[in-house]
């Protein structure tokens, strides 16, 4: 399991990520030794070399020893760490608002939303830090494009509005992140990503203050657009 890593860590490897991604190491593997990539950065070998394994064990880049150098490709990790500086620079210089659209399909989950919604030590933070009480249940979205796709694993790269996690005396419940939203340009409410999800990350999960399967009149297989602010 890769260590922890803060945004002031990331931040010190921003450069070779950057540089690496010019090379187009977000889409494929490059081989680059260490000499080259150190003229590249005005860094000594010694340095780049230094700093490679350590990005390595973050997660940032997957690397592989290779004749001549290393074959390295940037992950998701780092990735999605450079998207979200895009993001923010995007919102700077062109006047964008942060959020960004995704579109999925209703499906009904397994009840375990309500259940978690439901959890007194939750609702209380929903409550403060997004100013509603939610319904007690999730509208649950299937996000089935490629460009959807990509635009929440986005999300990844915030850190959104922390809902701590607790524990009582049967177990642990984690912590999630929110961001609030706004759907079918109606409706508000959040999208919330639990760090620990039995969903993979192309499904969407929405807390409201009402029932928004009642207030949009949705079924399974709906389309829904959701506005995500970050």
């Amino acid at each position: 399991m890769s260590p922890a890593i803060t945004e002031s860590e990331i931040a010190k490897d921003f450069f070779i990520l950057y540089r690496l991604a010019e090379m187009g190491a977000c889409n494929k593997t490059v081989r680059i030794s260490t000499s080259a990539l150190a003229k590249i950065l005005g860094l000594s070998q010694q340095s780049v070399s230094r700093r490679l394994i350590e990005m390595e064990q973050k997660g940032l880049i997957q690397r592989t020893a290779a004749s001549g150098g290393s074959l390295i490709r940037i992950s998701e990790v780092g990735e999605g760490y450079l998207r979200g500086i895009h993001l923010g620079l995007s919102a700077i210089f062109e006047g964008k608002p942060q959020s960004v659209t995704v579109e999925g399909r209703v499906f009904s989950g397994l009840g375990e939303g309500a259940y978690y919604v439901s959890k007194e030590m939750y609702r209380k933070q929903f409550i403060e830090k997004l100013g509603f009480d939610p319904y007690p249940g999730t509208l649950n979205l299937k996000i089935s494009s490629e460009q959807n796709a990509r635009l929440r694993a986005k999300l990844d790269a915030y850190p959104g509005i922390e809902i701590e996690g607790f524990r009582n005396r049967d177990r642990t419940y984690g912590s999630v992140k929110c961001f609030r939203a706004v759907i079918e340009g109606k409706e508000r409410g959040a999208v919330v990503l639990a760090l620990r999800s039995h969903y993979g990350k192309d499904v969407v999960e929405i807390i409201a203050p009402e029932y928004l399967r009642g207030c949009l009149g949705l079924r399974d297989g709906d389309k829904v657009r959701v506005e995500i602010f970050i």
